[in-house]
């Protein structure tokens, strides 16, 4: 009987084919490719702009023939997506900690205002944002929208930690979606209107724009700027190294103590506003006597929920391809946004695929702690300067631009929305509200608790 229901299972499972990783590969290349060529593209609102970077091109633009009905992208197809999507964004994060791993000498001078900036972005975050996203309805929604700041470390590690159809990852791609394309604008104009007030020092508000994104960092710096010309320098200086601080130190205190604490307190939330994990109203209906009472779901929609798609079969053949194709179309588009090719770039390639590769058999010795943080920090202390290795991760990966890296995996994950847009769509307006308050909340304690510790 067991035999009949696999045998009937697979019937009904779409076979993935050469077609369908042929499909994959070329629409990924191809909107890779366009969105290199597009390149950035600055579209100035008055003394704020909006800066548009392939990433966000390629996200959009494979979006677009993600979701679009007359040639939809199959399961099957999408299976091949989320694969290299899966191999692509660990090979980014190989990257980016041998960009880190240099700058550790530079935290030496950095003073306990600087450092204890992470404390405010998980208050902004945690504290401030969480109840209000619980509030509004959106489930389990609000924890991958609100534990963090939602940039582009934290995207790859709600891939691995929860899963491209998880809610959690929802959360966390809606935010980080919104923010790169409207958060350097808002922040600019958020900067500015805080600068003009005159409440906070100048240097603190700098602090604060430690978001981890170097477009809200550089937008809300240059805000300050034009109002506090004297203090330029400074300004730009401590936003950037703030910026530094987050991208080393805020990525750990989002996993090890925001995301924890955000998952109780969503607990806590819930029960008090009576929502249940997909953001649906309960209440509660009490019993005579000493039984405990029970919760029972008021009438609502369904949420719609993400379309399942097949697994791929990992033979070791179907693995050394993955990685394959993942490193070709990174040294492409590194290539083609670069304009220069040197023969150490493959060997750097092949080392950021190396440390994708291991830090993939780690997670599986040790299930507690995700690729995403194994890989990043594995990259860092091989390309930190007391280590010999840093001189030559240094000359091999020196060439290879991390954004230009991320733009084919990028693009895969627009390829897959359309597995998400039924959940997408029920966020609506909901999710716009939260990732404004997560970066406002975030940015104004930071730079509440920069205050505090300047004037100490």
């Amino acid at each position: 009987m067991a035999n009949t229901t696999r045998t009937r299972r697979d019937a009904h499972t779409p076979r993935i084919t050469r077609g369908h990783w042929a499909t994959v590969i070329l629409l990924s290349v191809a909107v890779a490719v366009v969105s290199v060529l597009i390149g950035t593209v600055k579209i100035q609102l008055g003394p704020a702009a909006v800066v548009l970077f392939p990433i966000i091109w390629a996200v959009v633009i494979g979006a677009i023939l993600g979701t679009q009905r007359l040639r939809p992208i199959s399961p099957a197809a999408r299976s091949v997506a989320t694969l290299l999507l899966e191999i692509g964004i660990i090979v980014f994060l190989a990257r980016l900690g041998t960009q880190i791993g240099p700058t550790l000498a530079h935290l030496g001078g950095v003073g306990p205002a600087i450092v204890l900036q992470e404390a405010g972005h998980i208050f902004g975050t945690v504290i401030i944002a969480l109840p209000v996203a619980v509030a509004l309805g959106l489930g389990r929604v609000a924890i991958g929208a609100t534990w963090s700041i939602d940039r582009e470390s934290f995207l790859a590690y709600a891939i691995q930690r929860f899963g491209v159809r998880s809610p959690e990852y929802r959360g966390v791609f809606s935010v980080w979606l919104l923010g790169s394309l409207f958060g350097a604008v808002f922040i600019s104009l958020l900067a500015g209107f805080l600068g003009g007030l005159s409440i906070f020092d100048p240097r603190a508000l700098a602090l604060g724009l430690g978001l981890g994104s170097a477009s809200m960092m550089l937008g809300g710096a240059g805000a300050l700027s034009l109002l506090y010309p004297h203090q330029a320098g400074e300004i730009m200086a401590l936003a950037a190294l703030s910026n530094l601080v987050t991208n080393i130190v805020g990525f750990y205190a989002g996993v090890f103590l925001s995301l924890p604490l955000c998952r109780r307190l969503y607990t806590f939330w819930s029960r008090l506003f009576g929502r249940d994990d997909d953001g649906r109203r309960v209440r509660r209906l009490p019993r005579p006597g000493p039984v405990a009472t029970t919760q029972d779901a008021v009438a609502a929609p369904d949420v719609p929920q993400a379309i399942e798609d097949p697994k791929v079969p990992l033979s070791w053949r179907t693995q050394l391809l993955a990685y394959g194709v993942v490193g070709a179309t990174g040294l492409l588009m590194n290539v083609l946004g670069t304009k220069a090719f040197r023969p150490s770039d493959v060997v750097g390639m092949l080392i950021l695929l190396l440390l994708t590769a291991l830090s993939f058999r780690l997670a599986k010795w040790l299930p507690s702690v995700p690729s995403s943080v194994w890989v990043l920090g594995v990259a860092t202390v091989l390309s930190a300067p007391f280590l010999p290795t840093s001189a030559l991760f240094a000359s091999l990966t020196g060439h290879l631009d991390v954004i230009l890296l991320g733009v084919p995996t990028l693009a895969l994950i627009g390829l897959t929305v359309g597995r998400d847009i039924p959940a997408l769509k029920s966020l609506s307006w909901k999710v716009v509200i939260v990732a404004l308050i997560t970066y406002s909340a975030s940015f104004i304690a930071a730079a509440a608790l920069g205050q505090t510790v300047l004037h100490l």
